[in-house]
């Protein structure tokens, strides 16, 4: 989950695979904006056949936060 994740992240922002942590953060660490972010999670649901929750979304700080929101959704 966690290397398919990171793939999706580079196609928003510049920053090589091996640069993208767990507890890297994806305002802070990783540049998105906030179009990137929810862009991003369009693309996540396509990709997990799920529904992101907007309300659960705004929680996700981190790149793991965002792996343990996913495990529970497939």
């Amino acid at each position: 989950m966690f290397e398919k994740l990171v793939n999706i992240i580079c196609n928003y922002v510049e920053v090589e695979p091996e640069n993208i942590h767990p507890e890297s953060r994806f305002m802070e660490d990783l540049g998105f904006t906030s179009f990137d972010f929810m862009s991003m999670l369009g693309e996540i649901e396509d990709e997990f056949d799920v529904e992101v929750e907007q309300t659960e979304a705004a929680n996700i700080r981190t790149v793991q936060e965002a792996v343990d929101y996913l495990e529970t959704l497939v």
